[in-house]
């Protein structure tokens, strides 16, 4: 099934997991004590940036507009949340940065 999928979505799911650890990464960064509100955070920028750029592209025209995308970026995104979260993790409590 994986397979199936076009690679346009496969663009999204990679594109979504830069931007989940890159925002899950600067959210623990500025909110250092309060891990669950940094990461409710980032997973409400990850839906809102996701599906607003499908939304800008219906609105003007540009691109296409498909809610596959924005759910493909979203998963891509969760999974980039974990691997932000891990990397920050190991940079304060093990490498004491």
């Amino acid at each position: 099934m994986l397979k199936k999928l076009g690679p346009d979505k496969w663009t999204h799911f990679y594109v979504g997991i830069l931007m989940g650890a890159l925002l899950q990464s600067v959210a623990w960064h500025l909110l250092p004590g309060r891990p669950v509100l940094g990461t409710l955070l980032t997973f409400v920028a990850v839906v809102a940036i996701s599906y607003g750029f499908e939304v800008l592209s219906l609105v003007t025209g540009k691109g296409h507009y498909e809610v596959l995308d924005a759910i493909a970026a979203v998963i891509g995104g969760v999974i980039g949340m974990g691997i932000g979260g891990i990397f920050i993790y190991v940079l304060e409590h093990q490498l004491g940065v």
